[in-house]
This record gives C-alpha cells, sequence and structure tokens, in this order.
C-alpha cells in the first residue's frame, strides 16, 4: 500500500471519528454505512458465499497513449486505464435503508482487489498499488479504474521495415486464482480507443480482444486470460525523407559514371564515393535495427545498391583499360568490330565526327604498306633516261621507308581510335543497363509506400 493510500484511509477515518454534530444527513448515512459494511470485512479472503463459487471479474481496457517502442530491446510501453468489475457478496445494503445512498467511493486498499497482473510484463520492479478509489454499489458490484504504465515484451519483426506492421499482446490473468476461482473476461470485443493520444511514429489500427484458458505444468486446474493484441503500422514518412530517398537518388547518380569522359579521371572516383555514401547510410540503418535474422527491405535495398555500384566501377575500371590501349595494342577482333562497332554502336547512337545518328560507315581495313610508284617502276624494267629517279636507289629507300612507317602510324592510330570508339559504345551500353536496374529496384521499394 502507498502512502496516498494510508493518506486517504485516514482522512476517511478522521471523517467517521468526528463528531456527528459536523456532519449532514448524508454524511452521518455514509458513516453508519461504512462501520455497517466493514464491522466484520476482511480484505484477505474472495467474498463470495460460497468458497465453491467462481468469482466472475470483467475486464476493460482503454487505451490512452504509445510512450515508447523500443525495437532493440523489443520492449513496448503504453498508458492504459484499466477497469475490473466484479461483485463482492459481503458489500451489499438497501438503499432504502440509508436514505437512497446507493453508492460509495472509498479507497481501493479497504476491499478486496483481484491479483490480476501483466503475465508478459518486461519490468524488473514489482508492480505498485494504484491509490485509486472503488465505486461499490447497494448490490455488491465493484468498479475499479486505475491508470497504469506498462512496459510488455513484443516480438517485433523488422522484414518490412520501415513498411512494417506489429503485434504487440497484453496478457492479463490472476497470478494465484485458477479458473475455479476466479473468471476474468474481456468487456467488449476490443480494447477502448476513443481518448488515444495520436503518436507520431505509429497508427494504431485496433486492439481487439480474445479470451483464453490454459492449463500450466505446474498446476492441474485452468487458468483464464484476457489478450489484448495492440496492431500497429508504422508511419514511414521519416524514413523514407531520411533514409530511402537519399539512397535512391545515390543510386541513380551511380550509373552517370559511365557518362563521364574517360579522360577527365573522375569515373572510377565518382563509384567509390557513391559506394562510401551508402555505407554510411547502411550503418546510420543498424543503429536503429535490432540484431535479427531477418534483413529489413530498405536494408535489403541498400546491400542490392551496393552491390550495383560494386559492380559498375569494376565494369568501369575494366572499360577505361580498354580506351586506353596504346597504339601497340592488338587490332578490334572481327566480331567485336561487326557486333560492337556496328549493330550495337549504331542502336546507340555512338557516332564518329561527322556521322549521322543511324547510320554507320563500317572502319577501313588498315592498307599493307605499298612501295612507290617509282620503285614498283624501277622493279619493272630499265629506264633509258639519265636523270630519271629510277637511278636513284638510296633515296628511293629512304622514301619508301619513310612512307611505311607513316602507314604504320595511322595504322596504330587508326586501331587506337576503335579501341576508344569501343570503350564509349561499351559505356553507353551499361549507363541503360545499370540506369534501368537502379530506377526498377528504387520504384520497388517506393511503391510499398503507397
Amino acid at each position: 500500500m502507498g502512502p496516498r493510500s494510508h493518506h486517504l484511509s485516514l482522512s476517511l477515518l478522521l471523517l467517521f471519528l468526528l463528531p456527528p454534530e459536523c456532519w449532514g444527513a448524508e454524511g452521518r448515512l455514509a458513516h453508519k454505512l461504512f462501520r455497517d459494511l466493514f464491522a466484520n470485512y476482511t480484505s484477505a479472503l474472495r467474498p463470495v458465499a460460497d468458497t465453491d463459487q467462481t468469482l466472475n471479474v470483467t475486464l476493460e481496457v482503454t487505451l490512452s497513449q504509445i510512450i515508447d517502442m523500443d525495437e532493440r530491446n523489443q520492449v513496448l510501453t503504453l498508458y492504459l486505464w484499466i477497469r475490473q468489475e466484479w461483485t463482492d457478496a459481503y458489500l451489499r445494503w438497501d438503499p432504502d435503508v440509508y436514505g437512497g445512498l446507493d453508492a460509495i467511493r472509498i479507497p481501493s486498499s479497504l476491499v478486496w482487489r483481484p491479483d490480476i497482473v501483466l503475465y508478459n510484463k518486461a519490468d524488473a520492479q514489482p508492480p505498485a498499488s494504484a491509490s485509486t478509489n472503488v465505486v461499490v454499489r447497494h448490490d455488491g458490484a465493484v468498479r475499479w479504474d486505475a491508470p497504469a504504465i506498462t512496459r510488455s515484451s513484443c516480438r517485433v519483426d523488422v522484414s518490412a521495415f520501415p513498411f512494417d506492421a506489429q503485434r504487440c499482446g497484453l496478457t492479463f490473468g490472476s497470478w494465484t486464482h485458477g479458473g475455479h476461482q476466479l473468471d476474468v473476461r474481456p468487456r467488449g470485443a476490443a480494447a477502448g480507443l476513443a481518448d488515444f493520444v495520436e503518436n507520431v511514429e505509429w497508427r494504431v489500427l485496433g486492439m481487439p480482444a480474445r479470451r483464453r484458458v490454459l492449463t500450466y505444468g505446474c498446476c492441474s486446474e485452468p487458468y483464464p486470460d484476457v489478450t489484448f493484441t495492440l496492431l500497429l503500422r508504422r508511419r514511414a514518412a521519416a524514413y523514407v525523407c531520411n533514409l530511402l530517398l537519399p539512397c535512391v537518388l545515390i543510386s541513380l547518380l551511380a550509373p552517370l559514371a559511365f557518362h563521364l569522359p574517360a579522360d577527365s579521371g573522375e569515373k572510377v572516383s565518382l563509384g567509390v564515393t557513391v559506394l562510401l555514401a551508402l555505407t554510411v547510410f547502411q550503418l546510420l540503418l543498424a543503429e536503429s535495427m535490432p540484431p535479427a535474422e531477418s534483413v529489413p527491405l530498405i536494408g535489403k535495398y541498400y546491400m542490392a545498391t551496393m552491390t550495383m555500384v560494386t559492380f559498375s566501377t569494376a565494369l568501369t575500371i575494366l572499360i577505361m583499360n580498354l580506351h586506353y590501349c596504346g597504339p601497340s595494342a592488338r587490332p578490334v577482333p572481327a566480331w567485336a568490330r561487326a557486333l560492337l562497332l556496328g549493330h550495337l554502336a549504331r542502336g546507340l547512337c555512338v557516332r564518329e565526327r561527322g556521322e549521322s545518328c543511324g547510320q554507320h560507315k563500317p572502319p577501313e581495313s588498315s592498307p599493307s604498306p605499298q612501295p612507290p610508284e617509282g620503285a614498283a617502276g624501277s622493279q619493272a624494267g630499265p629506264c633509258h633516261e639519265p636523270q630519271c629517279l629510277c637511278h636513284q636507289e638510296a633515296l628511293l629507300h629512304h622514301v619508301a621507308t619513310i612512307a611505311n612507317t607513316f602507314r604504320s602510324h595511322r595504322a596504330a592510330q587508326r586501331r587506337h581510335e576503335d579501341w576508344k570508339r569501343l570503350a564509349r559504345v561499351m559505356d553507353r551500353f551499361f549507363l541503360g543497363i545499370f540506369f534501368f536496374m537502379a530506377l526498377v529496384m528504387s520504384l520497388l521499394v517506393l511503391v510499398q509506400a503507397l
């Protein structure tokens, strides 16, 4: 019994000990009724006329506020108004004898109270007895309204976070009385929500009540209980703005690394920067989520996006190797020339200077080195003019060497340009592929919010 209950009991007793001339008629009747009711009354035993009789208790719960939902520790804190009603066989009187007085309000510590507790309580402290009054009617009906702050265990499933819905049960029942001594039943099919204060994070869908009768291993008699199941759905607007939308924008930014010119030197840096940003958001998400086997939906999206960015960065490195193939590189294979530089380049509108989209100019094959016409003529037959250049063998040899070198240089430059064009085709192709993947994944996640 708390100090407030002692104070109320002492005040009531002092009131009844005052001289009768200090009271009105109603006060004298209430004093007489109190003395008559509690002359031989004890609050230690069940108030039934027959010990084999079952005492029926009606339980009504009104949800007032959701104080906290601790997903990491899986504890739900609620503010409830709990009403219990039962019939006390020893608190009955005839209202006509007491001037029409049909109900009195006395401290709850003076009467017998059912030992109904919250079974799935998650608080280590013992429950504090409520200091509210009870209303006793002339027919023995007792009504006890008491506020309570409950901390109950709740299994939180975050597999659909932040678009998840939770079911948290609050099971009330007698701790020592079996079903043959005390039977508890709910009043109505659900808890009251008329005075509920809206929560900024959770939307209450309902709180249905269900009565069960269970038999435990410790005892042979059945134990009835009442379970109120709180149905919650998370308000995902804050999580979408703070965690999901930044990730969507970053994931759409990652494919643009393929559109960045290779000569800028920032293609790989952009992919690494996006990957680090996603890692930071992943750490922020992990701090607020409880450790569980099921990965949240937003966590799956983060991992899929990070995997996509990793693959895009690896492909960017390979494409840059194609772009920087030097003049000494081998020619582009025939199948790549026909498929990639031909059909795919025309479909993606990757064109050379002076070439319109949809038209393709097939790359010319490198001509084989040809000697100059003078050298060819010198080999065809003798020349009878003494001033002809064909008689200058050394000069003709040097001219042929310079021409062959020039042709080789042009062929090497053409091979280098082919590899650079192939890299542009691959960039354009993977830009479309990864942008489409990022857009589809983002839409699949955002559609859950609708």
